[in-house]
């Protein structure tokens, strides 16, 4: 039996911290998973390994195949950055949840730091400024710049439209600067999908885990566990739909295809801009419009300019500098392994 060396388990454990970086980015509205990816340099290896959840890869399946299966999908790869991403869905972002009720926007403060940071190093992944950079540039900052101000539409918890929602939202591992949470704010679904149904599911682990099977019989429970199927096979299709599609972009047109996601995260950095509040629907009596679970509707949001008056804004922009230290931090890092 070969025992891993210090080296090998100290790479596994920063896959993992990649992947919770991923997931918590993810979590959040305006801010892309896929940018963590293509910033430390595992981007490419990521979409190469959804694109072998192929027919091949079900076919190994079918056979029994299961080493070569693995082999074949690089799964000791995927699972160590999906373990970090589950991790960070029970961990990381329960923390989030709690950051948010405390200060939503020195959280959100250094998000935009560690976007900033992302996207001076990503512009540095072009090899030369030809004018078709220059129109790839322009044409995805337009689209960034559309979704951003687009208007969310109502909660809807039909079946075939959660699939739906579960195709957009992996975009936002594969696609980077195209955030699959913010896309579900404006499809409406994003409190019943990546808040009241991960709450839900957190809470029939934590039962089953004591042997307590209980939450199988509440029909409110059965209905969530039912739409968290329908969206983990929706993410799953997504996957394999759109890793395809970029593989074969990113290996035609790399630089083409680099400045559309610069373009894009700079036409979404609204997104993440910290000062800003969230403005919901009122009825013609001006009370709370709230959806199925009694969350309000979210309707768009409302931006201001920091007061330089306040001390708390100060500790805004120390924020989005911890931000930018910490994006700047890893890369240095992931340099140094390189060499």
């Amino acid at each position: 039996m070969i025992l891993p060396n210090k080296k090998s388990i100290l790479n596994a454990l920063i896959l993992i911290a990649k992947g919770i970086l991923m997931g918590t980015a993810n979590k959040i509205p305006g801010v892309s998973g896929g940018i963590i990816a293509l910033v430390f340099g595992f981007y490419h290896k990521l979409i190469q390994s959804f694109q072998k959840l192929n027919i091949n890869a079900f076919n190994q399946i079918l056979n029994f195949h299961f080493k070569s299966f693995w082999r074949y999908i690089n799964g000791g790869f995927l699972s160590l950055v999906f373990g970090g991403v589950i991790i960070s869905y029970f961990s990381v972002s329960l923390l989030l949840d709690y950051l948010f009720k405390i200060n939503e926007t020195i959280v959100i403060a250094c998000f935009f730091g560690m976007i900033l940071a992302s996207l001076f190093l990503i512009i540095k992944k072009i090899d030369s400024w030809e004018k078709s950079v220059y129109f790839f540039s322009a044409i995805g900052f337009v689209a960034g710049l559309s979704i951003s101000f687009a208007r969310p539409m109502d909660e809807n918890d039909n079946l075939f439209f959660i699939f739906f929602c579960g195709i957009i939202s992996v975009s936002g591992m594969t696609i980077p600067g195209l955030s699959g949470s913010f896309l579900l704010l404006v499809l409406g679904n994003y409190n019943l999908l990546l808040v009241d149904a991960v709450n839900k599911l957190y809470y029939v682990i934590s039962e089953v885990i004591f042997l307590n099977f209980t939450p199988f019989t509440e029909p409110y429970t059965r209905r969530f566990l039912v739409i968290i199927s329908f969206f983990t096979l929706g993410s799953l299709f997504g996957l394999v739909i759109f890793s395809n599609i970029l593989k074969f972009i990113l290996d035609k047109f790399p630089n083409q295809t680099i400045s559309t996601i610069i373009g894009f995260i700079s036409g979404t950095l609204i997104l993440v801009y910290p000062w800003k509040v969230k403005e919901y629907l009122y009825d013609v009596h001006g009370n709370l419009m709230t959806n199925s679970v009694g969350n309000g509707i979210f309707s768009n949001y409302q931006y201001y300019l920091p007061n330089f008056y306040e001390s708390k804004t100060y500790f805004e922009f120390f924020s989005i500098i911890f931000g930018i230290i910490i994006i700047l931090v890893l890369n240095h890092y992931e340099k140094r392994k390189a060499t």
